[in-house]
């Protein structure tokens, strides 16, 4: 059981750092495009720097994304050599794909988006950003699709300790999966949004690059207005998906015990499991019900219709899912003020709504840690639902050995992807946007401390 949870420990701490890289990237991805559709509709090179500043972030964390993933992998072969032999067949296949797909694409156009800015066409480097967002699009799509087959498994059957697929459609498009991956997919974009407002938000509280910082605060604040009730509808869809598939996983994250008609919703509780009930308990009646089946009156089941063995580990499942929902509402207040500050026309103005998009600039990918802490724990004891179970699935290895590999991955990462990351990206936050910006390859990197110092010339923006 101890190797077990320190092979889980290290995989996720792994995964919970990689996934911010992507999901920043894709964000990144999507503001550019935008901004560089305008460039090539007005030919104005205001849009165009905007472009290469976020650009020159976009390399940096596409660059730790790759090499984070990396590790990944190396890891389904050390520490889970049951679990990619018995599921290789299926997952095997859905990750070649994306390689073949996504990977190829972007490999063949980021360098042309990285470094063409002065070398090749506009039109030419537009498509090379198109097709860059289009890698992105689809390397989501094959990974969501792997992991929601984890989730809902179908188009296989598990014979011999082995699944073998008898339809491939049904693996790729399992029943989870559509409405998993649009609720991903607007969560990038999210986040990605609201860190880009948070550092449009420092340069409107400083009064540097307000030409810049004006353009890119009130798309994100148009964007919020848009993608956060979107995201709020299609997570209402997922969470009637998971009570319909993984009724265990609804019982958890709504602190459901004895299954029930007309359950409430718990807004706050400790899930106890010694005691197998709730303590400080604050609840709306049938809410809870309503919200998962859509019936005032439906029934959810309890975690009491299992032994406490086959449970996902409930106060977890508890916690994190509430923390996403209570970040997505303070997400959806921030998208209102937004709006009724731009209606009084004080948006760029108000330093209080200022500081809260500053401090809130992470808060998208909290949501999104919390939203995969959700889904992974809540599927808990399994690795394959209701089919492999996660203790049936490690590597027969020694504990220290994971011990050892898991202490130097929580180094190795705290110094580059916690610190170096965060040096480079607040070096190029301190130097700013240029009008008639220098592209990646003169710019990016001559990032130092000193230019921090230095205020770039900008007239527009004084």
């Amino acid at each position: 059981m101890l190797l077990e949870l320190i092979s889980r420990m290290q995989f996720g701490f792994t995964i919970t750092f990689h996934i911010l890289f992507p999901a920043f990237s894709i964000g990144l991805i999507t503001f550019i495009a935008i901004f560089e559709t305008a460039w090539i509709k007005t030919k104005n090179t205001h849009y165009r720097d905007i472009c290469i500043f976020w650009t020159k972030i976009l390399a940096l964390t596409f660059g730790m994304g790759i090499v984070s993933g990396i590790v990944m992998e190396f890891q389904l072969g050390t520490n889970w050599s049951v679990f990619t032999k018995e599921v290789g067949s299926v997952l095997g296949a859905l990750f070649t794909y994306e390689v073949l797909t996504a990977f190829f694409i972007e490999a063949g156009v980021l360098g042309i988006l990285f470094f063409g800015w002065r070398r090749v066409h506009p039109r030419l480097h537009y498509a090379a950003t198109l097709l860059a967002f289009l890698g992105v699009t689809l390397s989501a799509f094959w990974i969501m699709s792997a992991n929601s087959w984890m989730q809902t498994p179908a188009g296989a059957i598990y014979d011999g300790h082995i699944f073998k697929v008898k339809n491939w459609l049904d693996v790729i498009f399992n029943p989870s999966f559509l409405t998993r991956y649009f609720h991903m997919m607007l969560a990038t974009y999210i986040s990605g949004f609201l860190a880009i407002g948070g550092v449009s938000a420092y340069y409107l509280l400083k009064k540097r690059h307000l030409g810049f910082a004006k353009s890119c605060f009130s798309v994100v604040m148009w964007a919020l207005l848009v993608l956060v009730p979107l995201q709020i509808l299609v997570g209402d869809e997922v969470g009637y998906k998971v009570h319909e598939y993984q009724p265990l996983k609804t019982a958890a994250m709504e602190g459901v015990w004895d299954t029930e008609k007309g359950a409430p919703l718990i807004l706050f509780a400790w899930p106890n499991s010694k005691t197998e009930k709730n303590d400080f308990e604050f609840a709306i009646p049938k809410l809870g019900s309503f919200l998962n089946t859509h019936r005032l009156d439906g029934e959810l089941v309890g975690l009491k219709s299992v032994a406490a063995s086959e449970r996902p580990p409930v106060a977890v499942v508890f916690w994190s899912f509430r923390i996403m929902v209570g970040l997505g509402l303070l997400m959806l207040l921030i998208g209102m003020l937004g709006a009724f500050l731009r209606i009084q026309g004080k948006l760029f103005q108000q330093k209080w709504f200022l500081r809260l998009c500053l401090w809130s600039s992470p808060i998208g990918f909290i949501s999104i840690i919390m939203g995969w802490f959700t889904a992974e724990f809540g599927r808990q004891p399994w690795i394959v639902y209701n089919l492999l179970k996660t203790v049936d699935a490690h590597s027969p290895v020694a504990l220290y050995q994971v011990l050892i590999s898991f202490i130097s991955i929580v180094l190795v990462y705290g110094v580059i992807f916690g610190y170096f990351y965060f040096k480079f990206f607040l070096h190029a936050i301190a130097a700013g946007p240029e009008v008639g910006a220098k592209p990646l390859d003169q710019a990016f990197f001559y990032m130092s401390p000193v230019m921090g110092m230095n205020e770039p010339s900008n007239k527009r923006d004084k």
